[in-house]
């Protein structure tokens, strides 16, 4: 009689992830990873509600606000990391890089292409919100264009240094495409001001150029002005970053090249 059920089966199945979970560590940062920032994001989101009473709506706009701000970096973020990856699950890198074609126009390439991305969500986004919610997108003003502009700096920087750890460690980082930018999701100041974190992650939020952009793009909805010096503090960092994030890339893709690793990253 052919049996139902059988309980080693399943505990070799269970076996089997766990031995999966023991050599990866990509694993244990994707079962750690979003615990912990959940908990951070919510905790000084509701830390930050407790304090503050608001007698209007303006809480719920600079959250729409907010969702659709992060809504571009994130998508400009992965347009670039994720369309490296294409390359590397289509295992296409090494027939890309015997081509006629520059490091750097595959990667203007790629800009273009994240930037159609973060485009596209952020335009259904606007509209869905404009919808339901009654938000206006456009009451940031002109200035919409110099926050959105120093989000795509501040996300290809990200996309780059992603790209760069999957030059170094292989399709092992994979998962960095998705979990980089949200490192900086805690101390960017997205959903909360950075005057509501503890005093060290304050100095540290102040060295992150999105922390300036949100909240600028705060200041706008709630006073309807901007420090115009929070803008230019958030694009000479994001300069720096971008300087930093591109030197890193180049000197892996170097590396990469030199030791024959582009045609294994994608094994």
């Amino acid at each position: 009689m052919k049996q139902v059920f059988n309980v080693r089966r399943v505990y070799g199945v269970i076996l089997r992830h766990f031995f999966l979970l023991k050599h990866s560590p990509s694993r244990w940062l994707d079962l750690l990873y979003w615990p912990t920032v959940d908990l951070l994001l919510w905790g000084f989101i509701t830390v930050y509600l407790q304090k503050e009473a608001y007698s209007n709506n303006f809480w719920a706009f600079q959250f729409i606000g907010a969702l659709i701000f992060w809504n571009i970096l994130i998508r400009a973020q992965q347009g670039l990391a994720v369309g490296f990856l294409e390359d590397v699950w289509s295992r296409n890198l090494v027939y890309i890089f015997v081509s006629p074609i520059r490091v750097y126009e595959y990667l203007a390439g790629l800009i273009v292409y994240s930037i159609f991305k973060a485009a596209i969500a952020s335009f259904l986004m606007v509209v869905i919100a404009g919808l339901v919610f009654h938000f206006k997108f456009w009451l940031t003003g002109l200035q919409l264009f110099l926050l959105v502009y120093g989000l795509l700096l501040f996300a290809w920087s990200i996309g780059l240094l992603t790209m760069s750890f999957l030059l170094f460690f292989g399709q092992e980082a994979e998962i960095l495409a998705w979990a980089l930018a949200l490192l900086f999701l805690p101390f960017s100041a997205v959903f909360y001001p950075v005057e509501i974190l503890p005093e060290p992650l304050q100095s540290l939020a102040k060295l992150v150029p999105a922390s300036y952009l949100f909240e600028t793009m705060r200041e706008i909805l709630f006073a309807g002005k901007w420090k115009v010096d929070w803008v230019v503090k958030s694009y000479l960092l994001n300069l720096v970053y971008l300087g930093f994030s591109l030197g890193v890339f180049g000197y892996a893709f170097k590396l990469a090249k030199k030791a024959g690793k582009l045609p294994k990253i994608g094994e």
